[in-house]
């Protein structure tokens, strides 16, 4: 009997993602890989994009302070929030708000160190203006205070070494008699990424992988400040060129720095973990009739019990499953998914760009299911696709996982974002074009 035609696409994505396994890249200077070759997804019939579907992207915004002058600082800028991230309970932030402070002061608290010199601040609301600093006080080797008693109504401000360098991304806001505490950096707006680990050992697996490891700007600069922590999958594909799939990366460290710089995008550590020939085997929770694999419970242990304890010894991290994101796009889109389900107290952020949500019968669907039954459950859940090119990105599929994300409780928006991008293929250039909105929904902006 002559193959189904679905049969014969589906076993040459699976030629395509093995070629991707094994390491198989173009040099720098070959053309791009066409958009719809689609490794990792099943074809599906034609389907129309929701009306509403568009691209999550950081909003354009800019430095509200320049770094270099003693210019003012624009008093009526609002630094960019997202009020359904910030009604999160457990969101993550990178500065902090004590409520329960004395209502007749108000403390700002600037954590950064070392550093000689002294730090200045200016801001938008008496006794202080955006011409003039007033100085912070040093209460630690690592801690400088401004006090108040006069501030009645919220305010924004900006800390400045020397009282002539501002500190980067947009202004801080603040609340009358509370103290405000933030970790800023004054020096730069780009952070370095290296394959920082060329050969980790996993006992696990009983194999060899590298590390990407992207630090963001104010890393080396503030050794005060911790950060969260994003595990993608694919690593090779997240930076170099002459590493990706193709020659095509995700620009994922250009997403960050300008992420960071408009205040969408908290700063964090980027961790890629490099696939292996294993691939397919190690990235599908279970054993697929035609394709095989399976093996995603013992990848995933690898995860949570050598690489995050390696990544939390050796790095400045903030460790806990509200700042620990797991993200992957195809096949790890797949096991990223599947580990929020299985692992989310440890991955308390997940990210499942163009997911291969077909997998042995769309088990994925099965597993989400569960989530209200489970005690631990992800915080945040972000998942999208493209609509077209030969699989038309799984769109069909798709919907119905962010589907069972809504039925299982989470709610879009706030807990869940789904996106469809129009005419996205399923491919390493546009899922660089969906991540700074991923990582702004799971991260959240600079705050407060």
């Amino acid at each position: 009997m002559k193959p189904s035609w679905k049969l014969l696409v589906a076993a040459s994505l699976v030629t395509a993602c093995e070629a991707r396994s094994n390491g198989t890249s173009a040099p720098p200077d070959v053309a791009l890989v066409t958009p719809d070759a689609a490794p990792d997804t099943a074809p599906d019939a034609l389907v129309d994009a929701p009306a509403d579907a568009s691209i999550d992207a950081p909003t354009d915004a800019s430095i509200d302070a320049p770094a270099d002058a003693s210019v003012d600082a624009p008093a009526d800028v609002t630094a960019p929030r997202d009020a359904a991230l910030d009604a999160t309970p457990d969101a993550p932030t990178d500065a902090s708000v004590d409520s329960t402070s004395d209502a007749r002061v108000t403390t700002l608290r600037v954590r950064y160190a070392p550093r000689e010199g002294s730090l200045a601040v200016r801001g938008s609301l008496a006794p202080l203006d955006w011409m003039r600093g007033q100085p912070f006080r040093r209460v630690r080797d690592d801690t400088w205070e401004w006090t108040s008693p006069a501030p009645t109504a919220a305010f924004e401000w900006k800390p400045l070494l020397d009282d002539t360098t501002w500190s980067r991304g947009v202004n801080y806001r603040a609340l009358p008699g509370v103290v405000t505490e933030v970790f800023p950096h004054f020096l730069g707006d780009a952070g370095e990424f290296s394959r920082a680990v060329p050969e980790f050992m996993s006992t696990v697996l009983n194999n060899r992988r590298g590390l990407w490891v992207y630090l963001p700007p104010g890393y080396r600069e503030n050794t005060a400040a911790r950060y969260p922590v994003v595990y993608l999958h694919d690593g090779q594909n997240l930076f170099d060129p002459r590493a990706a799939f193709g020659g095509v990366t995700w620009q994922a460290d250009r997403a960050m720095n300008d992420g960071v710089v408009a205040g969408t995008i908290r700063e964090a550590i980027l961790v890629g973990v490099e696939n292996t020939a294993a691939r397919i085997a190690e990235y599908t929770p279970t054993v697929d009739a035609t394709y095989g694999g399976g093996n995603g419970d013992a990848y995933l242990r690898m995860l949570v019990t050598e690489v995050k304890p390696y990544i939390d010894r050796t790095y400045r991290t903030l460790p806990d499953r509200a700042n620990t994101a797991i993200v992957g796009s195809s096949l790890g889109g797949l096991i990223s998914a599947y580990a929020g389900v299985r692992l989310a107290d440890t991955f308390g952020l997940v990210g499942a760009l163009s997911p291969s949500t077909w997998w042995n019968n769309r088990v994925i669907l099965d597993e989400v299911a569960t989530t209200p039954r489970r005690t631990s459950r992800p915080l945040r859940v972000y998942v999208d696709s493209g609509n077209a090119g030969t699989s038309n990105d799984g769109v069909d599929d798709t919907r119905m996982l962010a589907a069972a994300y809504r039925a299982a409780g989470y709610v879009e928006g706030t807990t869940l974002r789904y996106v469809v991008q129009e005419g996205a293929q399923h491919s390493e250039a546009y899922w660089a074009m969906r991540l700074p909105g991923a990582l702004a929904f799971l991260l959240g902006g600079q705050q407060p």
